[in-house]
C-alpha cells in the first residue's frame, strides 16, 4: 500500500509506516489485524472514537432520504444544526454558514472582517473614511492552508513558497496584551486567535490575555475571532474552548470543523446577532456548493446531540485529570512539561527525546498519537474514552516514558 500511495498520491504528508482498514470505538486496525488504541483520531476529528452506533444511525437515515440539494433551498438538519449551534454550543444568539473544512471556515472569519471593516470604516482622526482590512493574529498559529488562512497563519514555515501571500496581516504574541496593542492601526479589523494553540504544541491562551484581548476589540471597535477548529466542541471539557478559559468572554464570530462532525466533513463559523453582525454577509456575499448538505449536517447534529444526552463533557473533564495527574506523577527525565485542556493534551519531550521516533516506537506498541511543534506529542483520544481505554494508554505511555 505504502508503495501504490507513493506512485500515485501527491507527496504532501510525511506518513507513517501503516496501513488502516477499520475502525470502531477508540481502536483502529491495520491490514495485518493489528489493534491500535487511536490518541489521534485522524486529528481531533472522531469525537465519539470511530463507527459510533448514533452516527452510523443518523448517516444511514439521512443517506435514504436527501443527500444534497443546493443552498437555493431550505433543509431541515442545516437549520436544525445551527440553532442548536447557537442555543447549545455557543450559548449566545447568532447565525452559523456552514462549509466542508477548517480552512474555510477560517476564510469566511476573515471575509466577515474585511466586509465589516468595508461597512464601518474609521471613523475619526486624519484617515476618517478609510475602510478596515486589517487582521491581527498570532505568531505559531494555524488556521488552514489555502490562501486566506495561510496568510494568517504565524509561521514562516508553513507560508514559505506561497508568497505572495494575501496582504494586510500581522502577527503578536500569544499571552503577551502588550505584542496586540502594539499592532491596532488604524485600519485594524479584527483580532483573529485559537483560544489553544494545536499545531504548535497545544499551547493555551490564559484568561487575562482573552479577557484583555476583548477589552482592546471593544476599545477600538475590532472584532474578536475565535479558530476552535480543533479545541471546541467539548474537546476541552466545555462546549467551546474559550469558555473553559474566560467563559465571560463574548465573541463576535467562531469557528468550527474537525471533531464537530465526528469523521464527516464538515466546517461551519457562527456570528453574533449583536450590533447587527450576523447581517454582514448577505445574500451573495458568501457561499459553498456542499457546504451544510443534509447528510453531513445530520451526523453533526447526532454528535452533539450523543455529547449531550451521555454527559460525555464530564467524561472529558474526569479523563483529562486522570491523564494529566498520572503522567506528571512519573517525573521522568524524558518530559519537559506537559499541558492542555480536557482532552487536548501536550506532551513537550526533552529535547534529547525525538518527537517523531517516540510516535513511532508508540504506535508500535498498539498506540496512536500526534506530534506537533516544539517537539510535542499530542494526546487526542475520543472524548467518550472508557476507563479500561484510559488504563491501557497510560499503561503505553508509561512503559516509553520510564
Amino acid at each position: 500500500m505504502a508503495k501504490q500511495t507513493q506512485q500515485w498520491v501527491l507527496p504532501t504528508y510525511a506518513r507513517l509506516d501503516l496501513n488502516l482498514v477499520k475502525g470502531q470505538g477508540s481502536y483502529v486496525w491495520d491490514e495485518s489485524g493489528k489493534p491500535y488504541l487511536d490518541f489521534a483520531t485522524g486529528i481531533a476529528v472522531c469525537s465519539l472514537g470511530h463507527c459510533h452506533p448514533a452516527l452510523v444511525k443518523a448517516l444511514q437515515e439521512q443517506s435514504e432520504q436527501l443527500w444534497h440539494v443546493s443552498n437555493l433551498y431550505h433543509t431541515s438538519p442545516q437549520a436544525e444544526l445551527a440553532q442548536l449551534i447557537s442555543q447549545k454550543v455557543v450559548g449566545i444568539e447568532g447565525k452559523t454558514f456552514f462549509s466542508n473544512s477548517g480552512a474555510e471556515a477560517n476564510e469566511g472569519l476573515i471575509k466577515l472582517a474585511r466586509n465589516y471593516g468595508d461597512i464601518k470604516p474609521q471613523l475619526s482622526g486624519a484617515n476618517q473614511g478609510q475602510k478596515r482590512h486589517h487582521i491581527i493574529t498570532l505568531n505559531e498559529s494555524f488556521h488552514g492552508r489555502t490562501n486566506g488562512a495561510l496568510a494568517a497563519t504565524g509561521q514562516d514555515k508553513i507560508q514559505a513558497g506561497c508568497m505572495p501571500l494575501l496582504s494586510s496581516f500581522s502577527y503578536a504574541d500569544l499571552n503577551d496584551l502588550a505584542s496586540v496593542e502594539a499592532l491596532i492601526r488604524e485600519d485594524t479589523v479584527a483580532v483573529m486567535l485559537e483560544p489553544i494553540q494545536g499545531e504548535s504544541g497545544i499551547q493555551p491562551a490564559t484568561a487575562e490575555f482573552l479577557r484583555g484581548v476583548e477589552a482592546l476589540c471593544k476599545q477600538h471597535d475590532l472584532l474578536l475571532l475565535l479558530d476552535e477548529v480543533q479545541c471546541g466542541v467539548g474537546r476541552c471539557g466545555e462546549w467551546s474552548a474559550w469558555q473553559a478559559i474566560a467563559p465571560d468572554v463574548v465573541p463576535d464570530a467562531i469557528s468550527w470543523a474537525k471533531g464537530l462532525g465526528g469523521g464527516v466533513p464538515i466546517g461551519a463559523f457562527w456570528v453574533n446577532n449583536r450590533n447587527g453582525l450576523s447581517e454582514v454577509l448577505g445574500a451573495g456575499k458568501h457561499g459553498s456548493t456542499y457546504g451544510g448538505n443534509p447528510l453531513v449536517c445530520s451526523v453533526a447534529l447526532a454528535v452533539i446531540n450523543t455529547i449531550d444526552a451521555q454527559n460525555i463533557l464530564k467524561n472529558v473533564n474526569e479523563c483529562s485529570s486522570k491523564i494529566m495527574a498520572t503522567i506528571n506523577s512519573w517525573n521522568s527525565p524524558k518530559i519537559k512539561q506537559v499541558r492542555g485542556l480536557g482532552l487536548m493534551i501536550g506532551i513537550e519531550l526533552d529535547p534529547q527525546v525525538n518527537v517523531i521516533e517516540a510516535v513511532k516506537e508508540l504506535m508500535q506498541a498498539g498506540l496512536l498519537t500526534v506530534m506537533a511543534g516544539n517537539n510535542t506529542m499530542r494526546l487526542l483520544p475520543p472524548l467518550n474514552l472508557s476507563e479500561a481505554e484510559l488504563k491501557e494508554a497510560l499503561h503505553h505511555l508509561e512503559s516509553f516514558f520510564s
